[in-house]
């Protein structure tokens, strides 16, 4: 077999296994991966939270993070509140149906991935980190803005 091909495959299955878990997690709780990332951060957050601070935490930009949390909202996840001290920022927390979807939904396919990677030793963890980047490289991905979420389709679903 060609180690190309078998480099393809490898990739496929990959994408794969992300497009399965983000249209299981839509299926059977109704989020997304994105979402689900959203809610698990903000149920870590004993109080309401700015949208620039939630948008750093999960490294994604403000404008996506806004897009995701009024679909959030529009299914009660979420809570959102003008600052009393600044009225221009807004405050978003889990309201009682968010805080009941996101701790029934398993952990993020991202999450047991970085367990795993984590108990890797740090050469391996370094190599594939290098190859992966070189992989990045290899299909022009090497500038495209990513945040550390596992997901298929667009990011702001």
């Amino acid at each position: 077999m060609d180690l190309s091909d078998e480099v393809l495959r490898n990739l496929r299955k990959i994408i794969r296994a992300i497009d399965l878990h983000s249209k299981k997690m839509v299926s059977n709780y109704c989020v997304t991966g994105s979402q689900a990332l959203l809610l698990r951060e903000l149920l870590e957050s004993s109080e309401p939270i700015p949208v620039s601070v939630l948008s750093q935490r999960v490294s994604l930009s403000h404008a996506t993070v806004t897009g995701i949390l009024h679909r959030l909202h529009d299914k009660g996840l979420v809570t959102r509140v003008r600052d009393r001290e600044d009225r221009r920022r807004i405050m978003v927390g889990l309201s009682e149906k968010g805080q009941s979807l996101i701790e029934g939904v398993p952990s993020l396919l991202q999450e047991r991935f970085l367990l795993r990677f984590s108990n890797l030793q740090e050469w391996q963890r370094t190599q594939i980190l290098s190859t992966l980047q070189q992989v990045a490289l290899l299909m022009d991905a090497q500038d495209l803005d990513a945040a550390p979420v596992l997901t298929s389709g667009p990011i702001d679903t």
